[in-house]
């Protein structure tokens, strides 16, 4: 700790130097503090990550097309479907009985929430259906590709 020691005539003048060793003290102790907490932190389960893979969909006529829109509207084509209990009901009677069973896909508009699409894909679970797919528009193609 740095002291100055001055005559006696200078009591009076106001001293004008910080004292910065408070300053380092705190500072080293939040390092400190931030080097061990650090690695606890970033600490995860190693798990290999599914790389990105853009498959062009195969449509067949006996494929099931869901829409779902951004007021959380569900079209069976251009249908509508009131409820839904009446989409799990129709979905038991015209595809889960079916050998193969065909898959279903969802078109959720962008705009709608996960919410909506979530009640499609219950809705799927519960009627039994093994494949549900979702459609997306293609990403723009860049000058380079």
């Amino acid at each position: 700790m740095a002291m100055t020691v001055e005559s006696d005539d200078r009591d009076d003048e106001v001293m004008a130097a910080i004292n910065t060793t408070p300053l380092v003290d705190v500072m080293l102790v939040l390092l400190i503090i931030f080097l061990i907490t650090i690695p606890v932190i970033v600490q995860t389960a190693q798990v290999e990550l599914p790389k990105e893979r853009n498959v062009p969909t195969q449509t067949k006529p006996e494929n099931v097309v869901l829409s779902v829109t951004k007021e959380g509207d569900v079209y069976w084509g251009a249908e509508k479907i009131p409820s839904q209990d009446a989409l799990v009901k129709r979905l038991i009677d015209k595809v889960s009985n079916l050998d193969p069973q065909p898959e279903v896909h969802i078109r959720g508009d962008k705009e709608g929430r996960y919410e909506f699409v979530g009640k499609v894909v219950v809705a799927c679970q519960r009627a039994g259906i093994a494949k549900v797919g979702f459609i997306t528009e293609p990403p723009p193609k860049t000058a380079g590709n």
